[in-house]
């Protein structure tokens, strides 16, 4: 029996639909799932279709499809039902025939050539290397890992980035807190900026600088402080108060960079390489890998930002007010024009971002995702504008956004400031419930819907717990298989007609839908797809191995069971593989 059910099928309708509407041969024929189960194995709306231009009723173009359906082994029954639907109840070889298809293809099964290997490139985390990363941070990069292998999975050749802003102000920051600490260590007492990085790691990297260079970072607090505005009252919280604040601290960066002179890039360069190492660690352990971290740094250091500014002043689309450059973005349905060069000659934050896009174009990228916080929704058509803007085919770029994570411990949310240093990092949290539990947790909602972490539920063993319920199905498998002691490799020649009972089709059904299934969720970027589809196959084998015995008596029948067993574990393997989870045999 041939395995691609839903081919058969689509040929058959082909044949019927000549034979009742000649010449019509062109209409795109869908085929789904019904949700309920009774309304057969796939539907097709057919007939709805037809019914304008043939000006019928669906039910009777319907009916008359079905009629003259070709006769096949491969359908048991098809009927009309509702407003004109053809739903097929398939025979059971058509669906148990699945099961050879996976201990055949093993790792492969699922995989696609939907890609056509275009290469793609996703970017995704890109946090300021200013501090640890946090649990928010984690579900951007458990999302794009994820992505990032579905894709691969689906006939992508997929380039992982991480995009590195080591240059503008908050790196700036960052260096100047790890000195103003240094200093602190080093008995120099100057007023700490409460807007400056305020966690134990600054004191660790500040510490770092103290035991390697010992007092050679060391000025007087009169000097560090000369000419600064000095900070405003502590108690006041008022806008004006928050940008006295913003200038103290771009005074005290200023007389860093003048007192340390060219130390400054060292210790600016320090505090860079120990967070973006610390976060490239944190991430290689979350099973999250980058094929290229670059760096912004980098546009300015090619003059890729000053080519890129002037190629939009070519092509019309800046102007110049108060000294500064403006990109025309309301042009492109942005709420304001935005600046990309400020009055003193410095590009803004957007000109690198824009200058960013432009190399990802020029390196040929067929396509471009990048993957932001939700936060970021505005920028979208300003990028967008500016890419339409360079000649570019905005088309290729394609952001997905991803809502915050929210992570609940004791019924408390805690804070994600990374300034103030109040922050649960994504160690800690891979630290608490393991990475399989972060990775999976991370998967169970769309990426731009809003995700509050059960701390409590990620770490029970209970059926409760998806990832748990899911790797036990698995170990459960490798239990059966290991009491079966027999060789996998005669499984092929199992007698798949025995699996007759409703729970052993159902589970073949559910296995033939896998690979429609990677197809789908790789269309619509949605890695979350795959997790509620294991859920789902997980609990049907529970269901069956709760009520039947896999290791019966019947040589045939043994065989045939753990034929299925194997092949839901090996669909297991490959879905939880996507999601960078791993499959213990054991629990």
């Amino acid at each position: 029996m041939p395995l691609d059910v839903k081919s058969q099928l689509t040929a058959l309708l082909q044949q019927s639909l000549a034979s009742v509407v000649p010449g019509a041969d062109n209409t795109p024929i869908q085929l789904e799932r019904p949700r309920d189960p009774t309304h057969g194995d796939f539907a097709t709306n057919l007939a709805m279709q037809l019914a304008k231009a043939l000006k019928k009723n669906p039910r009777e173009i319907a009916q008359q499809l079905v009629n003259e359906l070709p006769v096949s082994a491969l359908v048991t029954k098809a009927e009309v039902a509702g407003a004109g639907f053809i739903n097929f109840t398939l025979d059971a070889s058509a669906k148990t025939s699945i099961v050879k298809a996976v201990l055949a293809e093993g790792e492969n099964f699922g995989r696609s050539t939907l890609g056509a290997w275009q290469k793609v490139q996703v970017e995704f985390v890109s946090a300021n290397p200013t501090g640890p990363l946090h649990v928010g941070h984690g579900r951007g990069a458990a999302y794009g890992a994820s992505l990032s292998s579905l894709l691969t999975f689906a006939g992508w050749d997929v380039t992982r980035e991480y995009y590195v802003n080591d240059a503008g102000r908050q790196m700036d920051i960052l260096a100047v807190s790890t000195w103003l600490r240094y200093l602190e260590q080093q008995g120099v007492t100057v007023p700490f900026p409460p807007n400056g990085y305020q966690g134990d790691y600054v004191r660790d990297m500040a510490e770092q600088l103290k035991h390697a260079h010992g007092d050679k970072y060391v000025r007087t607090a009169d000097a560090v402080l000369a000419g600064t505005p000095g900070f405003p009252d502590a108690t006041r919280s008022d806008d004006e108060a928050k940008q006295q604040r913003e200038q103290q601290l771009d005074a005290l960066i200023a007389r860093a960079k003048e007192l340390l002179g060219p130390d400054w890039a060292y210790v600016h360069r320090h505090a860079l390489s120990e967070q973006l190492a610390d976060g490239r660690n944190d991430l290689e352990e979350f099973g999250v890998h980058f094929d290229v971290w670059f760096s912004e740094q980098a546009l300015f250091d090619t003059g890729l930002v000053a080519r890129c500014v002037d190629l939009l002043e070519k092509n019309g689309h800046l102007y110049v007010q108060n000294g500064a450059r403006w990109f025309k973005s309301t042009t492109f349905g942005d709420e304001k024009d935005r600046v990309v060069q400020r009055e003193n000659g410095l590009y803004t934050y957007f000109a690198s971002d824009i200058a960013y896009h432009l190399n990802k174009f020029e390196r040929g990228f067929d396509k471009v995702i990048n993957i932001w916080g939700a936060d970021h929704h505005g920028y979208i058509s300003r990028v967008n504008g500016a890419i339409t803007a360079l000649g570019l085919d905005a088309k290729k770029l394609q952001v997905a956004l991803v809502q915050f994570a929210v992570l609940y411990r004791n019924g408390q949310k805690a804070s994600m400031s990374t300034r103030s240093g109040e922050f649960v990092t994504l160690r800690e949290l891979r630290g608490e419930v393991g990475n399989d539990a972060c990775r999976f947790f991370y998967a169970l909602r769309k990426s731009d819907q809003h995700l509050d972490f059960d701390l409590d539920l990620a770490k029970s063993q209970t059926n409760e717990n998806p990832v748990y319920y899911i790797q036990y199905a698995h170990a459960r498998i490798c239990s059966v298989v290991n009491q079966w002691a027999g060789d996998l490799k005669t499984l092929e020649d199992a007698d798949l007609s025995l699996l007759s009972n409703p729970r052993e089709l159902t589970i073949a059904s559910k296995l033939t839908e896998f690979r429609d299934l990677i197809d789908s969720a790789a269309r619509e970027l949605a890695p979350h797809l795959i997790a509620f589809y294991l859920k789902d196959l997980a609990g049907e084998f529970h269901g069956w191995y709760n009520a039947e015995r896999m290791l019966v008596d019947d040589g045939a029948l043994r065989d045939a069971r753990v034929a299925l067993a194997v092949a839901v574990r090996q669909t297991i393997r490959n879905g939880l593989a996507i999601l960078g989870v791993s499959c213990p045999e054991s629990m």
